[in-house]
């Protein structure tokens, strides 16, 4: 059997899942997966994935329409359970036509599962733990995501291999897409042969020519190593953050007095816990922007993956999905030579 032939059964159910050559997403990061990027991505075979973050529900119906008009590929959507008009967002995919609404940021209700469902959509929802996977798969969920700790942006505190072991021999039932510090083809096989229908990548798509991140937030990745992506540390459990793994700068300083800040008045009783949650992930926002838009590299949030290691240049979105696909192909060939030698 060829390694073409054994790679595309391998990710057979997530090719089909998705409706792309590969079964590779676009991880969904604020800023950066738009228009450009996301249609970059499906048109070389890949699935993009709009990252609508913050966006109002008109910010995000015109983000759709924009991208449709770059691509006739399909592509999906990634909205944040806790943005405050979630049901309406829903609704503005559902109105577009949007085939794959990805939930994240926190466990899903059933009713927002349904809600998208319902719209036309097929769900996916990350699942952080086993108990988790089974829950949301019982709420409905289409297709799961499993993000370890080594992934950008806000993280769980397990690593992905950990994830995988626990969550893929266990959950059949919908297919599985697993996330967090993939860089090469070869891991990409490792997570195939265990039971994955595909995989998340998104650290390595900053640095794609089509990505608008500023010159100077593609260079501070490609000068990254992978010890230099670290997760921020949380200051009180009273008050539950999300940790967030960026490159260190003095954004990362400033972020910490901000979290201190949040605390004492939550603590005061000025603010309640879910606003100062919001707060702190406006916080990121206002940062990420400030990196990924202005440039701002010093005081901006330069959230990024440990497989930054892996960004060597810039490169066209093509020229990444297709050396992962050959590399994953390379793999697969020399396990054939191995069982034949």
């Amino acid at each position: 059997m060829s390694a073409r032939v054994r790679l595309d059964r391998l990710w057979d159910r997530g090719r089909q899942f998705l409706g792309s050559d590969a079964a590779i997403m676009g991880g969904a990061m604020s800023w950066v997966s738009e228009r450009n990027l996301v249609a970059a991505i499906s048109n070389a075979g890949g699935f993009g994935v709009i990252a609508c973050g913050s966006m109002s529900p008109d910010l995000l119906d015109a983000e759709i329409t924009a991208t449709r008009a770059l691509t006739g590929q399909p592509f999906g959507v990634n909205l944040i359970t806790m943005h405050p008009d979630l049901d309406a967002l829903i609704e503005v995919c559902a109105a577009n036509g949007v085939t794959h609404v990805v939930l994240a940021g926190g466990l899903p209700s059933g009713a927002s599962i349904r809600k998208a469902k319902e719209g036309g959509a097929k769900v996916l929802c990350f699942a952080p733990a086993l108990v988790l996977a089974r829950k949301l798969v019982r709420s409905g969920a289409d297709a799961l995501i499993i993000e370890g700790a080594e992934a950008g942006g806000h993280i769980g505190p397990v690593s992905t291999s950990v994830l995988a072991q626990e969550i893929l021999p266990e959950v059949r039932d919908v297919p599985i897409f697993v996330a967090g510090g993939i860089g090469r083809g070869e891991a990409i096989v490792s997570y195939l042969e265990m039971g994955a229908a595909g995989v998340q990548i998104g650290t390595r798509f900053v640095c794609a020519t089509e990505c608008v991140a500023h010159p100077k937030f593609k260079q501070a990745f490609i000068r990254a190593s992978s010890r230099d992506a670290m997760p921020t540390v949380q200051l009180d459990p009273r008050l539950p953050v999300i940790p967030v793994r960026a490159l260190l700068n003095k954004g990362t300083e400033k972020f910490m007095d901000a979290q201190r800040d949040v605390i004492a008045r939550h603590l005061h009783g000025d603010i309640d816990q879910k606003a100062a949650q919001l707060e702190i992930e406006h916080f990121w926002a206002g940062a990420l922007r400030r990196a990924v838009i202005d440039g701002d590299v010093e005081y901006g949030s330069l959230m990024a993956g440990q497989s930054v290691g892996l960004v060597t240049r810039e490169q066209p979105t093509a020229d990444i999905l297709s050396e992962l696909v050959d590399q994953a192909l390379a793999a697969l060939a020399g396990r054939a030579t191995l069982v034949d030698a």
